[in-house]
């Protein structure tokens, strides 16, 4: 056997590891000349996340919540675990010199039982989480802290996210009132260089330290952006980029009177934009955009309505200058009704990225919350730490009518699942009455799972009281990378014959 025809095998068993199959008989007359056919969706077999540290402040309450929904093909053994990342006092690695991995803040037992954890103070680190076998697909995990006074004080909600290589934040701010710090985590063995670069409503700011920094392995690094510049600007668009390895990037936006949340990365740039479920009862919306390129843009804005689409009175459009934050104050724009922003450029090959700052409540009793521009539910989308009386589940169709499937997990202390289906109009939002656990005791997941073709974009909303002040916070649901696109192919062995 030559050297080419072991090349050739060893290529052939790389990609049925891959793949997960590959046939080992001889292919019936004519079979090599076939196309390949459709991709296939697998389960995925490892799943990544990164969690940013949940607060400083000693008040600070933080519920960690796991759940991995029951995936089709995913049978079998497995296991997921949060560990804490190497904090900057820390040295020697990520067992902290010492030789003893650390122990995990939460081990689920089984697909589609939610498992929490809890911490208190503002040490919490960051962590750093990795899921294998039938514990992987559709992984997530969220952090929800409260803090009941001080800079900040509200609900923080956070969902650990996959690591990237480049993330934008439009919305954040180096004001008076604001203090925001971006969160870089490393989940890598080796070190990660990162720039974070910032925008003002003039274009670039000026910034003393913010190219080139690098992030050791296993750990995290957060970086207060009025230490990147002097310049106070209310309305400021934040952009990570990774010059090597991958990291996970989360901004926490704390203001001195109007509380805090973490903001969300925005999707990527784009020429058409949906921010999916604003409160009804927001007594302030503020949408930020950035567009990277050049070039300007105006941008269409328009809301879902329960009723359909509406363009909202003298806030028809946007001007966005290429390379420039734009802002523009949109007031109680859903006025008691279910809604999302639907923005579409003029130019649809400028793209760009935008959120709303959402605020709910009276003055000196306000809190706030931010809504990235959203990817698509796509397959399927996982919220946890839900409960029946303080959830709200948004789902829009900004393009046709859609069918979606919400089904809730069992609790964590108990309760048996339940689904429900739903169809919401074209050019619709809808606050949908979604399933509760029969029995349930503690907090529960929902998934959303289109059934029709059509895109469709949500979020879900938690909320609570203190002191007469609306906590909440907004997370996004897109895709929760259950699976992953696998082509079919053939085995061809004539081409071991040329």
């Amino acid at each position: 056997m030559n050297r080419t025809t072991l090349s050739l095998i060893a290529g052939v068993t790389a990609l049925a590891a891959v793949t997960g199959f590959a046939a080992v008989s001889s292919p019936d007359a004519g079979a090599a000349n076939e196309a390949a056919g459709a991709a296939a969706r697998l389960p995925v077999e490892r799943t990544s996340l990164v969690c940013p540290p949940p607060s400083t402040s000693d008040l600070a309450e933080t519920a960690y919540t796991s759940f991995t929904p029951v995936t089709k093909g995913a049978e079998g053994e497995g296991k997921a675990a949060l560990e804490p990342a190497v904090q900057a006092a820390d040295e020697g690695g990520k067992d902290g010199g010492d030789g003893k991995g650390e122990k995990s803040v939460l081990e689920p037992k089984e697909p589609g039982k939610p498992v929490v954890g809890d911490t208190s103070g503002g040490e919490a680190p960051a962590l750093l989480g990795t899921a294998e076998g039938r514990f992987a697909p559709g992984w997530t995990v969220q952090q929800t802290t409260t803090v009941t006074a001080g800079t900040g004080r509200g609900m923080l909600g956070a969902a650990c996210t996959a690591p990237d290589t480049e993330f934008w934040f439009p919305g954040a701010s180096t004001d008076a009132d604001r203090t925001d710090y971006v969160h870089v985590i490393n989940p890598d063995d080796s070190a990660a260089v990162v720039d974070i670069e910032l925008y003002g409503k003039d274009g670039a700011l000026k910034t003393a330290v913010g190219e080139g920094i690098t992030v050791k392995p296993h750990s995290a690094e957060p970086v207060l952006l009025s230490t990147l510049t002097d310049e106070k600007q209310a309305n400021v668009t934040v952009h990570v980029v990774v010059r090597s390895g991958r990291v996970g990037a989360a901004v926490q936006a704390l203001d001195d009177k109007l509380g805090g949340d973490w903001l969300p990365a925005s999707a990527d740039p784009s020429g058409s934009l949906v921010l999916p479920g604003i409160p009804k009862d927001a007594t302030a919306v503020r949408l930020v955009a950035f567009t990277p390129g050049g070039a300007d843009v105006d941008l269409k804005v328009r809301l879902a309505s329960p009723s359909g689409l509406i363009t909202p009175a003298g806030n028809e459009t946007l001007h966005v200058k290429g390379g420039m934050t734009a802002a523009v104050d949109l007031g109680d724009i859903t006025r008691g009704e279910a809604g999302s922003l639907v923005l579409t450029a003029a130019d649809a090959s400028v793209p760009v990225v935008a959120a709303v700052r959402v605020l709910r409540g009276e003055d000196g009793k306000q809190e706030s919350a931010f809504i990235p521009a959203a990817r698509p539910v796509g397959t399927r989308a996982t919220s946890v730490d839900n409960t029946a009386k303080g959830t709200t589940l948004a789902v829009t169709a900004p393009e046709g009518t859609a069918r979606v499937k919400v089904t809730a997990s069992a609790g964590t202390e108990g309760g048996t699942a339940a689904s429900k289906t739903f169809t919401v109009k074209a050019g619709t939002t809808q606050n949908v009455e979604a399933p509760v656990p029969a029995g349930v005791k503690g907090t529960y997941a929902l998934t959303v799972e289109p059934e029709s073709g059509t895109p469709v974009y949500a979020s879900r909303t938690l909320a609570t009281k203190e002191d007469d002040v609306p906590f909440f916070t907004v997370q996004p649901l897109p895709d929760d990378r259950g699976s992953v696109a696998v082509p079919e192919a053939s085995e061809d062995l004539s081409i071991l014959q040329k």
